[in-house]
C-alpha cells in the first residue's frame, strides 16, 4: 500500500513530468538488462546498489558501481552492454505507465502545457517517448544534455518551467524516484510521487506534497475529487 497524505491537488497552469518509471514502464525492463549484464561480467547485482542507480545520471551510476565493486568496475563496457540491450527492448515495444494517456489526455483537453525533465540523453529520451508514441504531447522536453546540473539539482524542472514560461510554483512535477523527487521539490514545484520500483521514506513523505499509487489516482485527485 502507497503511503499518503491524501492533500488537496492545487491548481497548476503547468506539469512536468519524469520520464523512465514515471511515464515509460522501463523501469522493471531496465532492472532485468541491470541485473543480466552485470552477471555476463563478472558481478552479482544487487537490489540495492541497483536501487540507488534509479533516476540518476550515467556520471552517478558510474560512481555507485566503482564505490559497490571497486574502480575496476569496467563501467564503460558495462553502460553499452545495456544501452544495446535496452535499445533492442524498446524497439519492440514501449510499454507505458498505466494512466498515462488518460491523464495526458485530461491535461490536453485543459490546455495545460506540458514538459518532460529527464536523465536520460537527448536521443534515448526522443526515441521512447516517440516509440511509446507520446513525443507530440509535449511542448518541451529536457534531457540530461540541456543541463549543467543533472538531478538531484533543480536545474531540469527549472529549464522545464522556463521553456514553458511558467513560474515552478505554478507547475505540477511528477515523479518516480527519491533523486527526482528532490529536484521538483528544490525547484519550487508541487510535487507528486508516483512509485515505481523504489517505495518513499519518510523523507521522501514529507517532501512531497502527496504519494499516489497511479496516474490514475493523479487524474482523480487533479480533476475529479470534491
Amino acid at each position: 500500500m502507497v503511503p499518503t497524505r491524501s492533500q488537496p491537488i492545487r491548481p497548476f497552469a503547468a506539469a512536468v513530468f519524469d520520464m523512465d518509471g514515471t511515464l515509460i514502464d522501463s523501469e522493471a525492463v531496465f532492472r532485468d538488462i541491470v541485473f543480466d549484464v552485470s552477471s555476463e561480467l563478472g558481478f552479482e547485482m544487487t537490489d540495492s546498489v541497483h536501487h540507488s542507480m534509479i533516476g540518476n545520471t550515467h556520471e552517478h551510476t558510474s560512481k555507485v558501481l566503482a564505490e559497490a565493486y571497486g574502480v575496476s568496475f569496467p563501467y564503460a563496457i558495462f553502460d553499452d552492454m545495456c544501452r544495446t540491450k535496452m535499445q533492442s527492448r524498446m524497439e519492440i515495444a514501449v510499454p507505458l505507465k498505466s494512466g498515462v494517456v488518460e491523464l495526458l489526455d485530461e491535461l490536453k483537453a485543459r490546455k495545460i502545457p506540458m514538459a518532460v525533465a529527464t536523465s536520460s540523453r537527448s536521443a534515448a529520451a526522443i526515441s521512447h517517448l516517440g516509440g511509446a508514441g507520446i513525443l507530440d504531447r509535449f511542448d518541451t522536453v529536457v534531457s540530461r544534455d540541456d543541463v549543467i546540473n543533472p538531478k538531484p539539482h533543480p536545474e531540469p524542472y527549472l529549464t522545464a518551467a522556463g521553456r514553458l514560461g511558467i513560474a515552478p510554483e505554478l507547475c505540477l512535477a511528477v515523479e518516480d524516484s527519491h533523486t527526482g523527487v528532490r529536484a521538483a521539490v528544490a525547484a519550487g514545484m508541487q510535487t507528486i510521487m508516483v512509485p515505481d520500483i523504489v517505495h518513499p521514506n519518510e523523507e521522501i513523505i514529507a517532501l512531497c506534497h502527496d504519494v499516489l499509487e497511479s496516474l490514475h489516482h493523479l487524474r482523480e485527485a487533479a480533476f475529479t475529487a470534491g
